[in-house]
């Protein structure tokens, strides 16, 4: 018999998330899922539509731990509630199917409404950042795309580089990495202004 792991408090959870504590996550899902799973199943949607929205309200909690910059205004159980409820209304709002019966939880204070609207618009602006950025690096062409995806992707050091591209030495490499990387802000500054 497998043993449990003591349950953790909300904080806990938190700081579990942001060092990528298993734990935490297996917490996160035993104590949470079954909360937006029904709140989608009972609002036009299947097992695979909460698995999602789930998954993408981990990723809003997620990149706000990270950056340092959550404080968390009420229980957790009711932002992540919020915020899947949030992105699931825009998903059926997207199919134009939108009712949606709430399931019984604490009512949520104006603090953690505005908390939670601020960090869904931060993540949905980084999701079209990074939108523009892929769309900007299938524009950006060749030799340019592949040497910045080796490089920043792919992490090859620029002696490997080197010897891929057939570049007379490392600091011939460097500049024109440094001259695909300006090509490609160019290309994403020009469409993110618009």
């Amino acid at each position: 018999m497998r043993d449990r792991q003591p349950a953790l408090t909300d904080e806990e959870l938190l700081t579990g998330l942001a060092s990528g504590s298993d734990n935490a996550l297996t917490q996160l899902y035993r104590r949470y899922f079954p909360m937006v799973l029904h709140l989608v199943t009972t609002n036009n949607g299947n097992e695979d539509d909460a698995k999602d929205i789930y998954q993408e309200t981990l990723v809003v909690l997620y990149e706000k731990v990270r950056a340092g910059s959550f404080d968390l205004h009420s229980q957790l159980k009711t932002y992540i509630y919020a915020v899947g409820r949030r992105l699931w209304l825009k998903q059926l709002a997207q199919k134009s199917r939108y009712m949606v019966r709430d399931i019984d939880i604490d009512a949520t204070d104006a603090t953690a409404a505005g908390q939670i609207s601020d960090d869904l618009v931060d993540h949905e602006e980084r999701n079209r950042q990074f939108e523009l950025m892929t769309d900007s690096l299938g524009r950006l062409g060749e030799p340019c795309r592949t040497l910045l995806e080796d490089f920043y992707i792919r992490h090859l050091s620029m002696q490997d580089i080197t010897e891929k591209f057939g570049y007379t030495n490392a600091d011939n490499a460097k500049t024109q990495k440094y001259k695909c990387l300006m090509r490609l802000k160019r290309l994403f500054f020009a469409e993110y202004k618009t």
